[in-house]
């Protein structure tokens, strides 16, 4: 429930205090996406829901409930509703939207107690700090932070900076567990679609303005969680993360007969080591060493059968192998039988059921 002084905290003039802000930092357009005859075409396909209410259709990617929601002006909701005889698995514990512009806003995840939680926090404009795990960010117009609490990190405004952003808290074990799954894989910072932005500020403005009971606000929470899942896991993810890939596969490719360390894949891709294993892993299935060692034993394998006058050793050489023994070595752990038993016994007839 709202405190005595948060209850009507709207800071006077905060719809005309957003325009301008929106106007100087270039972070929303007053130019509708769709003209009225566009619209018009479009809104036989549109849902009920969207019917009633156009922008609220998140596909559109308008922001337009971000927009609501600075011009409610500053606020904060803590979640304190009645307990049910049964423990919720995603429950919000605050939510909101704030602008710090005072260096004493300092959050130190190890340091809030004991209970776990999560903060999901959207950067509209301004700067923020985040230490996490030793790792130093910097948080920007369009970041968005997710961490857990108890953990080692530390997320504050610097001296002279200001930060405009809104979050939601939660807990709970199916709202940790999907979390903790998107940061094995995103880690603490990334950058979401328009459409998720506005759906998670739908999300906290509905828990501002009261969700009225236990089931209402964990729907609400779970809906905020599922929203963060597809933007991390769904499908147009899983295409970028191909397409930021395929220069590496290309040179891979086209330099099997070289070394192929880690570091130059990294340097590609442009990306942090840590990062590119997450991408490379998710997109092709294989940590980089492992998918490298694959490309060349399946060359190996195509050089064997279709360029049998090539030795055993110059087919090594070929594939990046420098050392013949170690080649019959890995191409027999992998295939079961040496090179040479390979290339005499007619074994690449079932080379298509080895990956």
């Amino acid at each position: 429930m709202l405190g005595k002084e948060q209850q009507g905290r709207i800071w006077p003039h905060a719809s005309a205090r957003a325009r301008h802000s929106s106007r100087k930092s270039g972070s929303f357009s007053s130019r509708p996406l769709l003209d009225r005859g566009s619209f018009a075409f479009l809104r036989a396909r549109l849902c009920a829901y969207s019917l009633a209410r156009p922008e609220k259709d998140y596909a559109f990617e308008g922001n337009f409930v971000l927009r609501d929601l600075i011009a409610n002006g500053k606020l904060m909701r803590t979640i304190s509703l009645p307990r049910g005889r049964q423990r919720l698995h995603a429950m919000p514990t605050s939510t909101g939207y704030e602008v710090r512009e005072d260096e004493t806003y300092d959050w130190d995840g190890r340091r809030r107690g004991q209970t776990p939680f999560t903060v999901l926090q959207h950067t509209i404009s301004g700067t923020g700090q985040l230490r996490y795990e030793g790792r130093n960010y910097r948080l920007q117009a369009n970041d968005t932070l997710l961490v857990l609490v108890p953990h080692n990190h530390r997320y504050w405004l610097a001296k002279g900076d200001r930060w405009e952003y809104f979050w939601i808290s939660m807990n709970g074990e199916e709202a940790l567990r999907i979390h903790k799954s998107i940061l094995s894989v995103s880690g603490p910072v990334f950058r979401l679609q328009p459409a998720t932005i506005d759906h998670l500020a739908d999300c906290s403005l509905r828990l501002i303005k009261g969700a009225g009971s236990p089931g209402a606000a964990s729907a609400i929470a779970y809906e905020a969680a599922m929203a963060l899942y597809d933007d991390v896991f769904g499908s147009h993810a899983f295409a970028e993360k191909q397409s930021a890939m395929q220069p590496v596969i290309d040179h891979i490719n086209a330099n099997l007969d070289k070394p192929l360390p880690v570091a130059e894949l990294v340097e590609i891709s442009g990306l942090s080591r840590a990062h590119f294993s997450r991408c490379f892993a998710e997109s092709e299935g294989l940590p980089p060493a492992e998918f490298v060692l694959q490309q060349r034993l399946q060359r190996a394998a195509k050089l064997l059968t279709k360029a049998d006058f090539l030795p055993v050793k110059e087919v090594a050489v070929l594939c990046g192998f420098e050392d013949a023994n170690y080649f019959s070595k890995v191409f027999r752990r992998c295939y079961g039988i040496t090179p040479t038993q390979f290339r005499t016994t007619g074994m690449y007839a079932s080379l298509g059921n080895h990956r």
